[in-house]
């Protein structure tokens, strides 16, 4: 588990004045309001994740970061696995989602309890807290669900959600299901306001209309106000979203992304980035951010901010040997140290798969001539080419030079019996697979 600095580590006077200082804030009630909860005794507060998919993305990671700034804050978190939400999903911005079966959303469920698990403390006096609300909206009847949580929402309230009035002047529109997924929510916050005096809830900024709507209906049948705030959605330089459940997702499943590919997509975060991504994936202080943003300004080619952020997030997703392993493979392909021996196969598999052609790897078989794997693997136009370069001393067989012309391949040249690393100066990188 990584280590957190505590806001007074930080050298801040709350955790709230850190959070807004991180950009982890959005949205939120009454910030004196929010301030006096945060900074008095311990309360309790939750974040939905909805098990829509087999992992977590880099967008849930976010909450879980809020819930671990908190938590080491002295707070008392709870994570909502949306055991019964899950199987309806929460509205998208265009499309119904598709349904999954009952037994594919509970063990998703529990890959992502393993995975909050992994962020948060799960040990000492705060904690977390693992609920599902299928435990208490399974037994409701129909009925009890329209006379007890239906008739506290007001139709015109729900249509006005930015996210419901949307669908609804789209093509698609929006199902009564998926319509109904705030009231759902708003039912969950009440049910842990009475259960474990919750007072906070948080979210992504496109779930402020579902998080308002909890608080709406804690206000209106128990008079109590309680509170909410939301982060931004972290986007690039482009604006364009990352981190999503469907399409490009950057996932925290190390068995669906990765961690070398984890590792290098923060790496490879241009330097425009740097300030906001370090401010919100790491918990690095205040003082260290600053000084890694202004070097990435005055020496861009030592790219150590950007080492500093993918060691920092890589390690607390997936482990330090896990991130360490990463580095190392990324040092052993291009030949700047680490022992290509040492890359265990999946790690290097992951890491050439960059260097694919056509999404398979090229095929050679002992025997072949390098020059001519090496065509293969694009790193040349033509054999003629390949053996003017190799009697240049410009190619490399697994990090070794090759000298002769002439040389093949033999069996102990491919890594685990399948890879065979062809390198053309110090950045072209080739690779064959054992055919």
């Amino acid at each position: 588990m990584a280590h957190v600095i505590d806001f007074k580590e930080a050298g801040f006077e709350s955790v709230l004045d850190e959070l807004e200082w991180r950009g982890l804030i959005s949205q939120s009630t009454d910030r004196d309001r929010l301030a006096e909860a945060l900074n008095g005794d311990p309360i309790s507060y939750y974040c939905g994740f909805d098990p829509t998919a087999a992992s977590l993305h880099i967008g849930n990671l976010v909450q879980l970061i809020n819930m671990r700034h908190l938590q080491a804050a002295g707070h008392h978190p709870i994570a909502l696995v949306g055991g019964a939400t899950g199987l309806i999903g929460d509205p998208r911005q265009s499309g119904e989602r598709t349904l999954n079966p009952k037994d594919v959303v509970a063990g998703w469920a529990e890959r992502l309890k393993a995975q909050i698990g992994g962020i948060l403390e799960v040990e000492g006096s705060n904690s977390v807290r693992f609920v599902s609300n299928y435990d208490w909206t399974a037994s409701m009847n129909v009925i009890d669900f329209l006379r007890d949580v239906g008739k506290n929402f007001r139709l015109g309230t729900m249509l006005a959600k930015d996210t419901v009035a949307r669908r609804l002047n789209s093509e698609d529109g929006i199902s009564f299901t998926e319509f109904s997924y705030q009231v759902l929510q708003g039912n969950d916050f009440l049910h842990l306001f009475d259960e474990y005096h919750c007072v906070l809830e948080l979210g992504g900024s496109d779930q402020w209309g579902n998080l308002t709507s909890g608080l709406d209906l804690i206000h209106k049948v128990r008079g109590v106000d309680v509170n909410v705030f939301t982060s931004p959605i972290i986007t690039d330089a482009q604006g364009k979203k990352f981190g999503k459940s469907e399409g490009n997702a950057v996932w925290l499943d190390g068995n669906m992304l990765s961690p070398y590919k984890f590792y290098q997509f923060w790496f490879n975060r241009p330097d425009s980035e740097m300030e906001n991504l370090l401010k919100v994936f790491t918990f690095l202080p205040k003082v260290e951010i600053e000084r890694l943003v202004e070097e990435s300004k005055t020496n861009p080619g030592a790219r150590e901010a950007q080492r500093t952020l993918a060691w920092e997030v890589t390690s607390l997703v997936h482990g330090e040997e896990a991130t360490r392993q990463a580095i190392e493979a990324a040092g052993a392909l291009f030949g700047r140290g680490g022992d290509l021996a040492g890359v265990d196969e999946a790690t290097l598999e992951a890491a050439l798969d960059g260097v694919k052609i056509d999404g398979e790897f090229a095929k050679a078989t002992v025997g072949d001539r390098v020059a001519e794997a090496g065509m293969k693997a694009g790193l040349f136009k033509s054999i003629s080419e390949a053996r003017k370069t190799i009697k240049a001393g410009g190619v490399y067989l697994n990090n070794a030079r090759v000298e002769d012309e002439e040389q093949i391949l033999n069996e102990n040249d491919f890594l685990y019996g399948r890879f065979a690393l062809i390198r053309r100066g110090k950045k072209a990188l080739g690779v064959v697979e054992n055919a």
